[in-house]
């Protein structure tokens, strides 16, 4: 059964069926809008016994960004299966593990569709995407959307940032995270925005792409622009850019600076989480270069200002399903993160709930340590957390040349000794996930290792 998003890639493939679609990069290698369709279908055909119980099943898989990755999510929405796409570096026993924990229908591992069972069937046929969160357990937690509020993430998208069919996205985010999801893989199906996909997230890559591809909307990470500011390229290798835009993390006002300086382009802060696509966006470029907020709401978007510093997000791409929240009619959800919204209306991020923990006793609060840490002068990026164990050690990993013993001076001087950390892990830089947010993880295990 046909659904929105189904129908609106069919129109994109009429009305653009021989301009280029996708860009390798690496390669060259151009793929049409209807090449693209076509290798969909003949997908479909290649698995013709599987289709017809592709009908509301889940479908997980793990594909690098490119050609391949759209034809298979083209071919998903053709068949009315329900796309779970996971980071591409996730290994094969943790995708089997994933497929598992939501009763995935099929695992496509790249060569061959594998049924699975025992499987969910979902009957609602507008259904088409799960986005997995870990939520508070760490195991996935799957969110189901329909093709309506993956459509309208896209739309808010492209609208409240300007971005048209004669744009060309720098595709270095993943295609299935929800960041690139809005960013990336609906613009190109539903407007026919064409994708450059990158490489390598490494500065002197981007800008050779750069300067050879000429995309113009570069949506990226913190540390993707620190890189850029900090490494030795020409600033005319940048010279098509016309819209940088960072998520996954807040942007240190000195980077914007310093890339603004160097560029000639601000950088627009945005801000999302998962369960509603797009919450604000830094429109003029301002509240990113002095640090003061994220932008205010996104067209469509309606925000709420909720005790406890939070804010309630309501749109048409808040997903619904197991969510009986609602706003004006619209599907609503109150993300994690402690905000509020300015005089200016708009968006100021102060950290993650649950920050309080307990250290012998006292109650220290993780964020504060870590605005101290990123407040002394030569660190670029900081983690703080707590160790395993009945009594919670505090540890910290720092992005910093400074030594331990500059770090210790310093904080002794306005801080308490059980809010200084015991573990330290001094590094260049912090090391980040797949979809460039820092490996709180990795960064556990080796501070507190």
């Amino acid at each position: 059964m046909s659904h929105e998003l189904l129908e609106s890639w069919k129109l994109t493939v009429r009305r653009h069926g021989p301009r280029p679609a996708v860009t390798d990069a690496a390669t060259g290698r151009v793929t049409t809008f209807r090449e693209l369709d076509e290798r969909a279908q003949a997908w479909l055909a290649t698995h013709a016994a599987s289709v017809a119980g592709l009908q509301g099943r889940t479908v997980v898989f793990a594909l690098p960004n490119g050609a391949v990755w759209l034809e298979l999510f083209a071919a998903l929405l053709h068949a009315g299966a329900v796309a779970v796409p996971l980071d591409a570096g996730e290994p094969p026993a943790a995708q089997a593990a994933i497929a598992a924990a939501i009763r995935a229908g099929f695992h496509w591992d790249g060569i061959r569709l594998w049924p699975l069972a025992p499987a969910r069937r979902y009957r609602e046929p507008s259904l088409c995407l799960v986005k997995l969160t870990s939520g508070s357990t760490g195991r996935p937690r799957p969110l189901l959307f329909t093709a309506a509020q993956m459509l309208a993430d896209g739309r808010q998208v492209a609208q409240t940032m300007g971005i048209t069919r004669r744009d060309v996205n720098y595709a270095i985010i993943p295609l299935g995270h929800s960041y690139g999801l809005g960013n990336l893989t609906i613009p190109l199906l539903a407007q026919g925005v064409s994708l450059v996909v990158g490489s390598a997230a490494l500065p002197q890559v981007i800008a050779s792409e750069f300067a050879r591809w000429r995309p113009t909307v570069l949506p990226g990470v913190p540390p993707i622009f620190r890189g850029l500011t900090l490494a030795q390229i020409e600033p005319a290798s940048l010279a098509s850019l016309r819209l940088a835009i960072s998520a996954g993390a807040l942007l240190p006002p000195e980077v914007a600076q310093a890339f603004a300086a160097r560029f000639g382009q601000r950088i627009h802060g945005f801000y999302g989480s998962s369960e509603t696509g797009g919450i604000s966006y830094d429109r003029t470029g301002a509240a990113t270069l002095t640090g003061r907020g994220v932008g205010r709401a996104m067209q469509g978007v309606r925000l709420t200002a909720l005790p406890g510093q939070r804010l309630q997000v309501g749109s048409p791409a808040v997903f619904t399903r197991g969510n009986r929240r609602r706003v004006a009619g619209l599907g609503a959800w109150t993300p994690a993160d402690r905000a509020v919204l300015t005089p200016r209306g708009e968006v100021a991020l102060l950290g993650r709930r649950g920050t309080l923990v307990k250290i012998a006793g006292r109650r220290v609060n993780l964020a504060e340590i870590a605005a101290r840490l990123q407040r002394l002068p030569g660190v670029r990026d900081v983690w703080v957390g707590t160790g395993p164990g009945p009594e919670p050690a505090l540890g910290a990993a720092l992005a910093t040349a400074l030594s331990r013993a500059d770090i210790q001076a310093a904080l002794r001087a306005d801080l308490a000794p059980w809010k200084r950390p015991r573990h330290w892990l001094l590094v260049a830089e912090l090391p980040l996930t797949a979809r460039g947010k820092t490996d709180t993880e990795a960064l556990r295990r080796r501070v507190f290792g």
